[in-house]
């Protein structure tokens, strides 16, 4: 998204709550009051160093017609500072994905927020204990009702922590129903 001129673009403001992660434990997001921002992973580093969860700032992105999340172009820190997406190419260095190892992990509770790509395309779900489950576009759209906002679930696969968060790349996802109370 480099190519935007990120002044034309509307500009949203908030502070952060969480960061989001990618499956190889870089921070490819974060949640602003109850919107996702996605932010390419090629500025994680960046956007540690100057954010913090608490912290205000502005973003200046796109937003995709169906999805409330905005994939910013620009983020400006509280202390005035402009995080600008330039391209993963920019300065002629080509982002190297870390090398993580993904450990079994399962995680149950509600979902408190959809989690989108940056084209606005399901691709998760984060838990109100700040656990992001992730799973590719084709089976997230299968799984939008265990994806939606206020729904209980479980989900089993391989991830990472880190002090940013902690992701789960989901292989199985099942729905927590409360059994009937005895009588």
């Amino acid at each position: 998204m480099h190519w935007i001129d990120p002044e034309i673009l509307p500009e949203t403001r908030g502070k952060v709550t969480r960061f989001l992660l990618n499956p190889h434990g870089e921070i490819d997001g974060f949640v602003l009051g109850a919107r996702q921002v996605h932010v390419p992973p090629h500025l994680s580093k960046q956007i540690a160093r100057h954010v913090a969860p608490g912290d205000a700032v502005s973003v200046r992105g796109v937003k995709p017609r169906d999805a409330d999340i905005v994939a910013a172009v620009s983020l400006t820190t509280k202390n005035g500072r402009v995080i600008l997406d330039e391209g993963p190419h920019h300065g002629g260095e080509k982002h190297h994905k870390p090398h993580v190892d993904h450990k079994p992990m399962e995680a149950a509770g509600e979902v408190v927020l959809s989690l989108f790509g940056p084209k606005g395309e399901l691709r998760g779900a984060l838990l109100d204990d700040g656990t992001s489950l992730r799973m590719p576009p084709h089976a997230a759209s299968e799984l939008v009702a265990y994806l939606s906002p206020g729904t209980h679930v479980q989900a089993w696969g391989h991830g990472v922590k880190n002090r940013h968060g902690r992701t789960i790349e989901v292989d199985e996802i099942a729905e927590l129903i409360d059994e009937p109370a005895a009588a």
